[in-house]
């Protein structure tokens, strides 16, 4: 066989070799950020024109996150939003639309006590969800109901839903995060090696995420309204319960038994 073939073959063999041990790294890259952000790489997928441009805005959030100096709560900052948050509660009972303003400024203290930019919402969002993933969409959602109040085309039930959909997150942000520093390390590795690799081609009536050391029972959002509070077409006046199940599109929340 003349040398040029042998050399043809051999260039064909590691092209091949090439092409193969890129695709592999690529689908150990997209199995990690599915595994890092779940339901958040779903809906970035389908918010983005392909896999590609999805997966590297997951990687730039990543990158962005890694930044930041996130630090875990103190035990008494901790104690004092938990005595907080049930103070907003009980705010529910006769000023749903204030309890949910509460609710949202509550968060602000927390992520920004914690490390995060609390300026832009989408630029917050995106960074919380590298760190929340399975709420971060919760957190949304309220935001979205909680800049609607302003049109009053808001129900109560509406309302009830933000409430809970902001606790899932707080529950989040609460917890002791005794794993952040490895998280962190972690993510700065995959950051510079992503940047290296540029050249390449809630059921029940409470909320619980995670367990936290100051496990704070959701509490009954229970409400009495008369007919008044919600105008024609709301709810019958009585005893108002939370719903057993809020939007489809929130992450799945696991039902706490605690609720008193």
């Amino acid at each position: 066989m003349p040398t040029w073939a042998l050399i043809v073959i051999v260039l064909v063999v590691v092209a091949v070799a090439a092409m193969a041990t890129t695709a592999a790294m690529r689908q150990r890259r997209s199995a990690a950020l599915q595994n890092r952000f779940g339901p958040e790489y779903k809906r970035t997928l389908e918010t983005r024109e392909d896999q590609r441009a999805a997966e590297s805005e997951l990687r730039d959030r990543q990158r962005r996150r890694a930044k930041l100096d996130i630090k875990p709560l103190p035990e008494a900052s901790r104690i004092r939003y938990a005595e907080e948050w049930r103070t907003v509660q009980e705010h529910f009972v006769d000023q749903p639309g204030e309890a949910v303003s509460q609710a949202d400024a509550l968060l602000h203290q927390v992520m920004a006590e914690r490390g995060y930019p609390v300026g832009d919402f989408a630029a917050q969002s995106d960074l919380i969800s590298v760190d929340h993933p399975a709420v971060v969409e919760n957190y949304r959602v309220a935001h979205a109901i909680r800049d609607r109040m302003d049109t009053g085309q808001v129900s109560t039930e509406e309302l009830r839903e933000a409430l809970l959909r902001y606790r899932s997150l707080f529950d989040d942000l609460l917890r002791a995060d005794q794993d952040s520093t490895e998280q962190d390390s972690a993510d700065r590795r995959d950051a510079d090696q992503d940047h290296a690799d540029q050249g390449d081609t809630v059921q029940g009536d409470t909320v619980r995420t995670r367990a936290t050391k100051t496990d704070v029972s959701t509490a009954d959002v229970h409400a009495r309204h008369d007919d008044a509070g919600d105008g024609p077409g709301g709810s019958a006046p009585g005893t108002v319960t939370v719903p057993a199940q809020p939007a489809a599109d929130s992450a799945p929340m696991e039902a706490d038994d605690d609720t008193r």
